[in-house]
């Protein structure tokens, strides 16, 4: 994966994650962004080896921590919000380190 692809992978995690955070969407926008970043997720992984690991699973925990929160949101909202609001934080983190450095 090139880097400039790997950017814009991991920039639209964040994106879609910082949409899923604020919650001001309809839900079908949610889902979407959701589905974003596990697109994103699964885009970036070849890459978690060449840039070293750790921020690739850091990434999947945000990603699976987020759509945890959505099913539990169903029957609970204020527990499924604040797991979707942790794992959008989490992936926004986890594809900060993700971003290659300038060397």
């Amino acid at each position: 994966m090139s880097e400039v692809a790997l950017r814009v992978a991991l920039a639209l995690a964040m994106l879609a994650a910082v949409i899923v955070i604020l919650g001001v969407f309809p839900a079908a926008v949610r889902i979407v962004c959701l589905g974003v970043m596990v697109a994103a997720t699964v885009a970036v992984a070849p890459a978690r080896k060449a840039v070293g690991g750790g921020w690739w699973f850091v990434l999947v925990a945000g990603v699976l921590l987020s759509i945890g929160g959505a099913i539990v949101a169903q029957p609970s909202v204020s527990l499924g919000g604040l797991m979707a609001l942790i794992g959008g934080f989490v992936v926004v983190v986890g594809a900060a380190l993700g971003l290659p450095s300038e060397e």
